[in-house]
């Protein structure tokens, strides 16, 4: 998820661990994991089989929201094997809008030499992010090192260089044949109806759901719709058709 990390699943993490060994990843350029100039779907996709490799795993369930989903998704695609069953939650293998474009320029022009308090930070940032809750979110990604001096948790930099490719479709070739659950929230765009034929041709055993009342924080929105339908669907022995399906 951009500009998010595994910090935001922890909540949810604690739930599915009664059911399975749960390991949180970080991206690239997120969180607790190591920052660099390369930043795309290929590398996280690579980022993620070292992951699996060095922990010693054949294969997982691999779950993925937002930026993490289309990480999850050409994983699914470039390492079919390592893949028992895949959830991508509200987002579809295609382009998007470059729609973090002007938070990014706002957050870059933050001086964090400047400011002393976290509530300083804010009121800096309300003129160009108005919204209350999600600048809470995006300011999450500072931190004090042992000086006491702020710093990103996120690379700022390589997300802007990079943008453009974090917001292209996927390419990879190719068809991932297991199930896939596809969840969207019912308040969101990013899914949309005319996706159902592209899902299709890069994943032919997957199904969409809709939570009603979530936006495109789905998880957050409605924890408890979101835990229940992933639950379903892992824990289920048998699977939709050959097409994806809206399910109730």
């Amino acid at each position: 998820m951009l500009f998010r990390s595994l910090d935001n699943w922890l909540p949810l993490g604690r739930q599915f661990a009664e059911r399975f060994t749960v390991l949180a990843v970080d991206q690239r350029n997120h969180g607790l994991s190591p920052h660099s100039d390369e930043f795309g779907y290929d590398l996280m996709a690579h980022d993620l089989h070292q992951f699996m490799h060095d922990q010693g795993l054949t294969t997982a369930h691999l779950l993925g929201h937002s930026m993490g989903g289309k990480t999850a998704m050409q994983f699914a695609l470039l390492y079919p094997d390592q893949v028992e069953k895949l959830v991508v939650v509200d987002m579809a293998p295609r382009a998007y809008p470059p729609v973090h474009t002007e938070t990014l320029a706002a957050l870059q022009a933050l001086d964090l030499q400047v400011h002393q308090r976290r509530e300083d930070f804010d009121e800096a940032l309300a003129t160009q992010v108005p919204d209350v809750e999600l600048r809470q979110f995006l300011l999450k990604n500072l931190r004090r090192d042992t000086t006491g001096a702020f710093h990103w948790k996120v690379n700022l930099r390589a997300i802007w260089d990079n943008y453009r490719h974090l917001n292209a479709a996927l390419t990879v070739e190719g068809q991932f044949t297991k199930p896939v659950l596809f969840l969207r929230g019912g308040q969101s765009d990013y899914v949309q109806d005319a996706d159902v034929e592209l899902i299709r041709r890069f994943f032919p055993d997957a199904e969409l759901r809709t939570v009603p009342e979530a936006g495109h924080w789905v998880h957050a929105d409605k924890p408890d719709e979101f835990l229940s339908s992933v639950l379903e669907f892992l824990t289920r022995n048998t699977h939709a058709g050959s097409a994806p399906v809206e399910s109730p």
